[in-house]
Formats: structure tokens, sequence, C-alpha cells
């Protein structure tokens, strides 16, 4: 969204205000004006023309300028009702050299995890990628996942699901089996390009099972929807997640702290699955460079990559 259709939005929904009087405070024409307020009446927003001018009367249920609106964190949102991959997307606007862009759409047809699995992502979930540029070495630059795994894992508690974090990339809701650790709920490809001793860009992609049926989710995956009963306000569930991800970001040691508050597999006996060989002990610390420690009895090894499976308590 433009700071001048913003700059009208805002006004309008402390409005009433009449059209000379947006064009005098914001310095267009009144025929700029009315543009504006089209193009946000053709998003969706309800803007009524009354005796004493503009106001706005209803916000859209979804989209790029809904997110926008009332976010308080500074990215601009590209919305998608179906692409392929926002990862894809994101990468093409990073090579254009764009930041703090969220790439989000309602479905992916086209839809990654890690080691490039199918990711199943139907309409009524959140598949948002954001073109990050942060100031980072490329082996550091796992703080990034780590920040929206925890700003994703917190914004699905506040919506009253039990989420955790499995490292090194899923969201799940905790249960009795323990290889899984879980039901996966949500996970996070992150993608990276840059040159010696410097990051040129980020990309963490959130696919997380917001409203979302279980009839269209693989038989060990859940939703926000299947354990609430009732859908979310996806809305303001992605305005959360982005605030939560801008506000850590930037600090690495806020960021591990808040990874480690949310994670199922820290105090965990777990298995890790390396290329050469497998590492299993328990799990009992995240290096601020996003790796594992487990306590293997005799060592404390530390695990850069791998799959991970939770083991029962011996």
């Amino acid at each position: 969204m433009n700071e001048t259709r913003r700059a009208v939005l805002e006004r309008v929904a402390d409005g009433p205000v009449s059209g000379p009087a947006l064009a005098d405070a914001l310095d267009v024409s009144r025929a700029a004006v009315w543009k504006h307020v089209e193009a946000l009446r053709d998003a969706g927003f309800g803007i009524e023309s009354a005796g004493a001018g503009y106001v706005l009367d209803s916000i859209p249920e979804y989209g790029g300028p809904a997110v926008e609106y009332g976010c308080e964190a500074p990215f601009e949102v590209e919305y998608h009702d179906s692409i392929a991959s926002t990862n894809d997307r994101a990468r093409e606007l990073a090579a254009s050299g764009a930041s703090d862009v969220v790439v989000l759409a309602d479905e992916q047809t086209g839809g990654r995890g890690r080691l490039e699995r199918a990711w199943s992502s139907p309409p009524g979930g959140v598949w948002l990628s954001v073109v990050c540029r942060p100031d980072l070495a490329p082996a550091r630059a796992t703080v990034v996942t780590m920040a929206m795994s925890a700003a994703a894992c917190a914004a699905a508690r506040e919506t009253g699901v039990d989420a955790a974090i499995k490292w090194p990339n899923d969201l799940l809701v905790p249960d009795d089996d323990y290889a899984r650790g879980g039901r996966k709920l949500a996970g996070i490809l992150t993608e990276m390009e840059g040159e010696a001793g410097r990051v040129s860009w980020v990309i963490p992609g959130l696919g997380l099972n917001a409203n979302v049926s279980s009839d269209a989710l693989p038989d060990d995956a859940t939703s926000l929807l299947a354990e609430r009963g009732e859908p979310v306000e996806r809305r303001v569930l992605v305005q959360r997640i982005l605030e939560r991800f801008d506000a850590l970001r930037g600090d690495p040691e806020a960021t591990r702290e808040a990874w480690r508050a949310h994670a199922a597999t820290l105090d965990t006996r777990v298995r890790v699955t390396l290329p050469e060989e497998t590492v299993v002990g328990e799990a009992v610390d995240v290096t601020d460079a996003g790796a594992l420690v487990v306590d293997t009895g005799s060592e404390d090894r530390v695990v850069h990559a791998g799959d991970c499976e939770h083991l029962r308590p011996v």
C-alpha cells in the first residue's frame, strides 16, 4: 500500500473526513483522493460517504491491505489468492532489490519443505515468506529461522492452541507419538544468498495450518481449526506473527530465549540422523546460531542440521 493511500485510510478510520479536507491535509488533488478511496474499496475496505465525509465502516477479512492496516511492523504485503510458492516469488523480489516485503497467499499449489519435500498448502492456511536483508554472517542466518519459529509459535499459542517448536524448523501440537513429537502444525523453510562473510538476503517461509480442515491435511498434521474447533481471524494472526518476528529478528539473544521458551525438543531424548552417523542423547540447549546441543552421555555434540526424532525417556 503506498504511503498516500495508507494516509487516506488512517484519516478515514478517524473520520468522517471530507474529500477537500483530505486533499488539503495530504497535499493532493480531490481527484487523487477519490482514486485512493476507490482503490481501498476495491481492496475490500468498507468506506461510506456520509454527509460529513468519508468514514471507515469495515475491514476486509484477509489480504495485503487488510494485514498492513493496523500492523505495527514495517512490512509491505504482496497478496495472492493462489501462487505456486511464496518463497519462489520472494526470491524474485529479493533479486530485484526488495526488502521487508511479505509474500502472502491463501493457497500454494507448489509448496515445499526441507529437502524438497512436498508441503500441502490448501486454502485457509497462512502461507507467507519475508524478504529480509539482515546484517549477519551466513553461518548465523539461522537466527532468522529461529525468530520466525518463535514468533509463529507465540501467535499460535495466543489463539489457545498448545503449540511448541520441534528442532530444527517445525511447530507441532504435542501428543504421545515421541518420534514425531506431536502433530505437525507448521513448518519453516529458509533460503538465503550471500557473499563471503555477509548475507545478501534471507527468506524465511512459513507454512501454518490455520483454518484448514483435518480432511485436507496429511494424517500426521493438525491445524488451528482442528485444535480449536472454530476458525481463527487470519488477518490478526498474521499481524501478530509479523510484529513478533520484527521485534526478534534484530536481537539474537532475545530470539534464542524466545525459542527456548517454546521448544518441545529441549530436555527431551532425541535421535538426530546425519548423513554419516546418528547422534542419540538428551537435547540440552540451542546455540545462538540455531544448532542443537545434544548430551550423548560422554560428550556434548553440537548438531547443525539433521532429521530429529523425539524418543521416550529411559
